[in-house]
């Protein structure tokens, strides 16, 4: 037997304390709005990546154990706001365009623009997977946006892989909020690891680039 709206959404507060931060907010979109107010949270969590999705979808899956809103409405709007929030980031890589990009680029040190034209011709060969997968991927699944944009990947193709790749992640975290229960919360803190590592890969991967660039240019003094 299901609760009530107003009875599932404060036993959802009061069992697993989301009283405050990203939490609580997030319960209090979902118990005001239901399903578009998952959807809402999810659409700025991809616009500003230190939102974490590892709380507000497992967070959203528990809601929906309890009746607050069904499992196919938590995963449509869910997947919805990941699209919503990813077309903005797309967006601003579009307006940003290519020649600002290389402009900007031009004013970094430590780098040349073959580096930058050998990363587009990259993204022209791999652009479609590293969309579709890197939905899937804690912190670029945000960022992978705005390349896109810059590149001007097809809109159409970008949505239909964003969908594609957000599907896959929200569901899993979704369903594995609606699995635990009152213990959605654990979901948080393997994603939290893995999320740790890659950020961790990303600076060792930047520390050794910038190592190399310093070496050659050292080697190139006379």
């Amino acid at each position: 037997m299901h609760l009530t709206l107003s009875a599932a959404a404060h036993w959802l507060s009061a069992a697993s304390e989301p009283q405050g931060g990203i939490a609580g907010w997030a319960a209090g979109l979902v118990e005001t709005f239901g399903g578009p107010g998952a959807g809402v949270a999810i659409a700025l969590e991809n616009v500003f990546p230190p939102l974490p999705s590892e709380v507000i979808l497992p967070l959203t899956g528990f809601a929906a154990s309890q009746g607050v809103l069904s499992i196919a409405s938590a995963l449509f709007w869910t997947t919805l706001g990941s699209v919503v929030g990813a077309v903005v980031l797309y967006g601003v890589g579009a307006v940003f365009g290519r020649e600002r990009m290389h402009a900007w680029w031009a004013k970094l040190p430590l780098v040349k623009a073959s580096d930058l034209v050998r990363t587009e011709a990259w993204f022209a060969r791999h652009g479609t997977k590293a969309v579709l997968l890197g939905r899937m991927v804690p912190v670029f699944r945000s960022l992978i946006s705005v390349p896109a944009g810059v590149e001007r990947m097809p809109l159409p193709v970008f949505v239909a892989l964003t969908t594609a790749g957000s599907l896959v992640w929200n569901t899993v975290l979704v369903m594995a909020g609606y699995l635990l229960g009152d213990q959605w919360d654990v979901v948080g803190a393997y994603v939290g690891v893995v999320s740790k590592v890659v950020l961790g890969l990303a600076v060792v991967a930047l520390a050794f680039y910038v190592t190399m660039r310093v070496r050659g240019r050292r080697r190139e003094k006379p």
